[in-house]
C-alpha cells in the first residue's frame, strides 16, 4: 500500500496506524495542534500539522503513489462536507496518492426498517450530519474518477470497543428507552473495524462501497444493558417513546429509534476479512481493556 497517510488520528487512526507499523509501512498523519504532533511522535507516526477549516494551513507531505485513509469528522452544521474539499484541494497535481479510504456512516441510508440493507439500496440521508457524509462521499468519487485515484467507501455502523462504551451515561443512571421501542442496529468493534480499513486499501477496487458491521444487530437499549450488566453498573430505567422523547437530547434518542441493520456479506466476500468479534457478546469483554 507504500506510504500510509492519516487524516483523523483520533481512536480509529491510531489502530490503522499500528497495523500499518507491525508491516512495517511508513505512517503520517495530519492534526492540528503541537501537542497532537507530540503524541502521534510518541506513537513512531509522523506529524503534519494543518487545520482542514483552514486551507492556507495544509502544506501536506509526499502522497505520491500512497495510500490515505480519511477518518476526520464533517463541520456542523449545513449540508455540505467543506473539510473533504479543502484537503482536496490541498493536493497538489503531482502529489496524489494512488488510493484514498473514506469512512463514511451506515446513516447515508436513512431508517432501514427491519431490513438489512447491502450497498445496492440508494443513499436517502435524513439527517443533516448523514447528507454531509454523504456529500462528501459524492465529492469523494468524482474526484477519485477524475483523477485516477482509487476511492472506496466505508459506511459504518455504530462503533464500540475501548474507550467507547457509554460508562458515563450508565453511571449517570440516564434512563432507556423501553426494550420493545428501541429499533436494531448494527455495530462493529473497532478492532475490527481498523482491519477493514487496511483490507479496504489493499483490495477494494475503484468506486467501491462496503457495508461494514458485525453480524448481530441489537437495540440501543439491548447495548446498553449489556455494557451495565458486564460492567457491573445499575440498569437504568427504561422509559416510553413519548417521555424519552422529552427528556433525550435528539442525537441519543435518535440511536434509539433509527434502524439501521447492514448486510456485511461484501466486506467477506469482496476483502477477505474474518471479524475477530462477530457479535456484541464477543467483542464486549474485548472492550475493557485500555488499548
Amino acid at each position: 500500500m507504500g506510504r500510509i497517510f492519516i487524516v483523523g488520528c483520533g481512536d480509529i487512526g491510531r489502530r490503522v496506524a499500528r497495523l500499518a507499523q507491525q508491516r512495517q509501512l511508513p505512517v503520517a498523519g495530519l492534526v492540528r495542534s503541537e501537542q497532537g504532533a507530540c503524541e502521534l511522535m510518541a506513537l513512531g507516526v509522523e506529524p503534519c500539522l494543518g487545520h482542514l477549516d483552514q486551507p492556507a494551513s495544509l502544506r501536506l507531505p509526499d502522497l505520491g503513489g500512497g495510500s490515505v485513509f480519511y477518518f476526520a469528522p464533517p463541520p456542523g452544521g449545513g449540508f455540505s462536507e467543506m473539510r473533504v474539499r479543502n484537503f482536496l484541494a490541498a493536493l497538489a497535481p503531482g502529489n496524489l496518492p494512488a488510493r484514498l479510504v473514506y469512512l463514511s456512516t451506515s446513516g447515508v441510508y436513512g431508517d432501514s426498517g427491519d431490513v438489512a440493507v447491502d450497498e445496492s439500496r440508494p443513499a436517502q440521508p435524513l439527517t443533516a450530519r448523514a447528507r454531509r457524509r454523504f456529500d462528501a462521499e459524492e465529492t469523494l468519487r468524482a474526484w477519485g474518477a477524475q483523477h485516477g485515484v482509487t476511492l472506496v467507501t466505508l459506511r459504518i455502523a455504530n462503533i464500540y470497543g475501548p474507550g467507547r462504551l457509554p460508562v458515563v451515561h450508565l453511571q449517570n443512571g440516564h434512563p432507556l428507552l423501553v426494550e420493545s421501542q428501541s429499533k436494531p442496529t448494527s455495530r462493529v468493534h473497532s478492532e475490527d473495524l481498523a482491519r477493514i480499513c487496511l483490507a479496504a486499501a489493499e483490495k477494494g477496487r475503484p468506486g467501491a462501497v462496503f457495508n461494514v458491521c458485525d453480524d448481530e444487530p441489537c437495540s440501543a437499549t439491548a447495548y446498553f444493558t449489556a455494557v451495565a450488566e458486564l460492567l457491573g453498573i445499575p440498569c437504568p430505567p427504561q422509559i416510553p417513546l413519548e417521555e424519552a422523547r422529552r427528556l433525550m437530547k435528539p442525537l441519543l434518542f435518535s440511536y434509539f429509534i433509527e434502524s439501521r441493520i447492514m448486510n456485511n456479506k461484501k466486506i467477506m466476500n469482496d476483502l477477505g476479512v474474518e471479524l475477530q468479534f462477530p457479535r456484541l457478546r464477543d467483542g464486549l469483554p474485548a472492550s475493557l481493556s485500555a488499548g
